[in-house]
């Protein structure tokens, strides 16, 4: 008797491994939109779930985006409960908020997973980013002008949420979930030039590989891979200076609205680790992480190499930075 197809039983290895790994009781919770590779992605758990003896179950988000989102986001569940997952959540939310549709939309997306998964702890949510997500998430980063830590992509797992596929390219993924005897639905933002992520899939991937050659998403894949090994053993670096800046006070000990940082350390230290600290900061202090960029971080790191006297520096979120008594201090 002949196996499953080569696509299908990929992304059943993936679940596999990611199920394996998965702490006794814990719940795993596939995050659907009805797409071809969530939807994929559900039928593998579905599947596997049983075998490794975990609680396989679903949850959608209706977006209130475009007409009858909410009968789509039913739609989307009763062929999740058809597939044996249990339990699955619809979650309605509302988008709306700083940093731009895509920013929002994502925002309430990860607000009401995160509710659902602790409506259900322990539990793990299985988000169905793939390869070619991670070299679009690396072009985006790209194009802002992002460091290490932003061009690094997304991580294979971080806290709850856990990324079987990102190893697997989208025709792989697709193929398996034809292979499923699963429709699935496309939304029709993935193909609408205004969103920036579109624009990336449609246009600028397409455009490298034909300039360049085949294999882009997968080189792209695997320079952040790379990036992210280096950025994590900068940002524990990092983080010791912080708490030397910070005179080994805990983060808890801190006078509103953010931190006070000695000069002296910061000074001394290798510029890729100063910025990261003078970062988490400011963001410490209130600032948004989508409005606090590259400009502001060094403009704080001149009050710390580059300091004639000079005033405060404004920051986002109505938080000034400026130096005194050998300190960085972060105020409203």
């Amino acid at each position: 008797m002949s196996g499953p197809h080569p696509a299908v039983a990929a992304v059943r290895s993936a679940v596999r491994r990611v199920l394996a790994d998965l702490p006794a009781e814990t719940t795993a919770l596939v995050a659907c939109s009805g797409g071809a590779d969530s939807l994929a992605l559900a039928g593998a758990v579905a599947f596997e779930a049983p075998r490794a003896r975990r609680r396989g179950g679903a949850v959608t988000v209706d977006h209130g985006l475009q007409e009858g989102s909410a009968a789509r986001a039913g739609a989307v569940a009763d062929v999740l409960r058809g597939l044996g997952l249990d339990p699955v959540s619809v979650r309605a939310v509302r988008v709306g908020g700083p940093g731009g549709p895509e920013a929002a939309a994502r925002r309430a997306r990860y607000r009401a997973m995160d509710a659902v998964a602790a409506e259900h702890a322990p539990a793990a949510v299985l988000l169905a980013h793939t390869l070619d997500d991670q070299a679009e998430t690396v072009l985006l980063g790209l194009a802002r002008g992002s460091g290490a830590r932003s061009l690094s992509g997304m991580s294979p797992s971080n806290g709850p949420y856990l990324r079987p596929l990102l190893d697997l390219d989208r025709a792989t993924v697709r193929t398996a979930c034809e292979r499923m005897g699963l429709v699935p639905w496309e939304d029709p933002h993935n193909a609408d030039p205004r969103y920036a992520r579109s624009r990336v899939r449609h246009e600028a991937l397409p455009a490298l590989e034909r300039t360049l050659g085949p294999g882009i998403a997968e080189a792209l894949a695997r320079t952040a891979t790379m990036l992210r090994a280096d950025a994590d053993t900068l940002d524990d670096l990092a983080g010791e200076l912080y708490t030397a800046a910070r005179g080994g006070q805990p983060e808890t000990d801190r006078t509103p609205p953010g931190p006070e940082l000695l000069v002296g350390p910061l000074a001394a230290a290798a510029a890729s680790l100063r910025t990261r600290v003078l970062r988490r900061a400011a963001l410490t202090a209130g600032c948004p992480a989508s409005a606090l960029t590259a400009r502001h971080v060094r403009e704080i790191d001149r009050l710390v190499t580059e300091w004639r006297g000079q005033a405060h520096i404004d920051l986002p979120g109505g938080i000034r930075a400026r130096r005194a008594a050998g300190r960085l201090r972060f105020e409203r």
